[in-house]
């Protein structure tokens, strides 16, 4: 906490206004921006190296959280104050950052992709400057920041080599997948059943739940999208500039309509039951995977010039 008071004292209003908006880039739209312009518009091997450090991450972050149930830093330390816009984002446990963990493994993948230095420099920059936010902020503490970024850069590097050439990709993906299925039934295993205290935050333990749910239909959609690619729809990503930012900004607007627009319908079907994430994020995996892609040759003619 006594780093946290230091910081405490350097706010400015300029300051706060910076990073407050830096501390976006950890946010999930962010994440789901990034994941989609690779797998989309850029390459499909990054983009299941994202996939599968977030997922993985996300598990070992959740699980976390849950176990040590560390409260936050005004919540330890009544006399301390945050800055409050960021209060709305920084609900459930402290430790370990959710945010650093997102957007270390995010922009660590994004950095490997990447081929122009400023591009990278960037990168390495918010992978930075975001997990300081969070303590500028007030909202985490440098072990909640620390461990998640060491997380982070782990999966990384462990996961680097099944992915760092095309030939590894395809070897490695099926194994990768088994991974991905036992990390998201122990996650949702550990939640399901495991002996919380009676004290634990209700809300806290059912978001908890939820995130396990969401992952587990998240490991699934992704499934059924990579073998329908592999098998029948071998989409290409290549398309001109202006097809690019078309398919993207199109795909996320449509899917961020079926996130915004399923969310009600299930939780009325399902009675507010926390499984309401996993068949929503699988609905939106398989629209990005399976479906959105079959537009892909349309957009790739979008800008060319016709010969003759």
């Amino acid at each position: 906490m006594a780093f946290l008071r230091f910081l405490e004292g350097l706010r400015t209003p300029l300051l706060t206004r910076f990073f407050s908006a830096v501390t976006y880039a950890g946010d999930e739209i962010c994440f789901m921006t990034l994941a989609l312009l690779l797998f989309w518009c850029v390459s499909k091997r990054y983009a299941y190296y994202l996939f599968t450090v977030g997922f993985l991450g996300t598990a070992a972050n959740q699980s976390l959280k849950l176990l040590f149930r560390i409260p936050r830093p005004w919540i330890v330390d009544p006399g301390f104050t945050i800055v409050e816009a960021a209060r709305a984002g920084a609900g459930g446990y402290s430790f370990p950052s959710g945010h650093t963990q997102t957007v270390v493994g995010t922009l660590g993948v994004a950095w490997f992709a990447c081929k122009k230095r400023w591009q990278r420099i960037l990168c390495a920059a918010l992978m930075l400057l975001v997990p300081f936010s969070r303590m500028y902020l007030g909202v985490h503490t440098p072990l909640d920041v620390g461990v998640a970024f060491l997380t982070a850069l782990a999966l990384l590097a462990l996961l680097y080599p099944c992915f760092r050439t095309e030939d590894g990709f395809r070897r490695w993906m099926p194994r990768i997948f088994l991974l991905l299925a036992a990390a998201s039934a122990a996650y949702l295993f550990f939640v399901l059943c495991y002996a919380f205290p009676a004290d634990i935050d209700a809300d806290h333990l059912f978001e908890g739940t939820k995130n396990a749910y969401t992952i587990l239909g998240c490991m699934l959609g992704l499934t059924v999208s990579y073998l329908y690619d592999r098998k029948a729809l071998h989409f290409q990503t290549e398309a001109p500039f202006g097809g690019q930012a078309l398919k993207l900004v199109l795909g996320l607007a449509l899917l961020m309509a079926i996130r915004i627009g399923t969310k009600p319908v299930l939780n009325s079907l399902l009675n507010g039951h926390a499984a309401e994430g996993a068949i929503r994020y699988f609905l939106m995996v398989i629209f990005a995977g399976c479906v959105w892609p079959h537009t892909f040759p349309f957009f790739a003619k979008i800008g060319t010039k016709k010969r003759g």
